[in-house]
């Protein structure tokens, strides 16, 4: 099965079936679609009660055609808000969604609706599963980033002063809901940013698709038929990953290709808008390519490729480029050694080959990271 084999067109928009057997589910992409995830959510879970979840700049312009949708699909719900950014994604926050799923007396099989970027995907995601040992978490993701990557898969978390995404569990979804239309109000920065998960697909095992994103990654940014188009590839091809690898123990790590230094980075960086996610991701993509390419892996050509294509998109490529000063290699060492792909004590990275040929490296030795990391530019 490849992944075009999953992307099926419907009107305007298209569908995407995450295969899970008995926890399957569809993936709606296209246009104006918040106005119909009310009717969507009551196909699939009639009758439930919901918790909408939100953060403040998407509940300022989009929660209302939501509360619509919801409300002329006959579903009774309440709406908790909170604070955008990176800095909500903790214990604190995770304590207040908590609280409000049961201060609104949502029972086992009511709907928690997670309506924002891949913050709050994985903190509603969390408490969702960890309320009543586990309710139901439909995901209606506003930020290129969140349809492409962190709403599909049922990863779910929140960050910790040791590391990003470390204290967590896998809930699938019921459903998720692109609307591609919202990306229009998304700041160009985070566009960008959640272009770099994009563009990883392309990376992991598809090279035309790495190829056509260098022709038409413009087409991408305007919209129409271009991005709805990157977004399905993008989602079907972690579809067909996560069905053959549901939990990470084997080929979903290719996932994570660019992640073990990008998670370093926005630890070093405190999780603050002087490094948001997706540029952490391009900077380690780039640095992944470059290990590779120092350890024979691959040849020079592969980095600078992938380099040239973030420098024309605007996404940073190295750590000089990073606001406020570089990490030491020290500290990147030190979270590196706490990253969730480490197996008992052993570094585990993502590399690769080629462009489209990613790989798993296992038991990768520290020293040659720390004298990789030393080597970089500095600010």
């Amino acid at each position: 099965m490849t992944a075009g084999d999953e992307i099926e067109p419907v009107g305007a928009g298209e569908i995407v079936r995450v295969e899970l057997g008995a926890r399957s589910y569809d993936i709606l992409i296209g246009p104006a679609l918040t106005e119909r995830a009310g009717e969507e959510i009551a196909k699939r879970l009639p009758e439930s009660n919901a918790l909408v979840v939100t953060d403040r700049n998407v509940a300022k312009h989009h929660l209302e055609p939501l509360a619509e949708s919801l409300s002329a699909a006959g579903i009774a719900f309440n709406s908790t808000i909170i604070e955008p950014g990176e800095a909500s994604k903790g214990f604190s926050t995770l304590e207040r969604v908590v609280d409000a799923i049961l201060t609104g007396r949502l029972e086992r099989g009511d709907v928690v609706v997670a309506h924002g970027g891949g913050v709050i995907g994985d903190l509603a995601g969390f408490a969702t599963g960890i309320t009543r040992r586990g309710m139901n978490l439909v995901q209606l993701p506003t930020s290129l980033l969140a349809q492409v990557d962190s709403s599909v898969g049922g990863k779910t978390g929140i960050n910790t002063s040791h590391g990003k995404n470390l204290v967590g569990l896998f809930l699938q979804p019921q459903l998720v809901v692109a609307d591609t239309s919202v990306l229009d109000t998304l700041p160009a920065r985070h566009f960008r940013a959640g272009y770099a998960e994009i563009a990883k697909y392309g990376l992991i095992n598809n090279p035309d698709f790495f190829a056509w994103l260098e022709g038409h990654w413009r087409e991408v940014f305007v919209g129409g038929s271009s991005r709805q188009r990157a977004i399905a590839v993008s989602c079907a091809t972690k579809a067909v990953i996560v069905a053959a690898d549901e939990r990470e123990t084997g080929q979903r790590a290719l996932l994570n290709l660019g992640h073990t230094f990008g998670h370093a980075l926005e630890a070093a960086t405190g999780y603050s808008d002087r490094l948001i996610h997706g540029e952490a991701i391009a900077i380690g993509m780039v640095m992944a390519a470059e290990y590779s390419s120092t350890r024979g892996h691959c040849p020079a050509d592969v980095p600078t490729a992938i380099q040239a294509h973030f420098y024309n998109v605007g996404l940073p490529t190295s750590l000089s480029q990073i606001p406020g000063g570089t990490p030491t290699s020290e500290k990147l060492m030190e979270l590196i050694a706490q990253d969730k792909k480490v197996t008992r004590g052993r570094l585990n990275f993502i590399l690769l080959r080629a462009i489209g040929e990613a790989f798993i490296a296992r038991d990768v030795a520290a020293d040659d990271i720390a004298t990789f990391l030393a080597g970089q530019p500095a600010a």
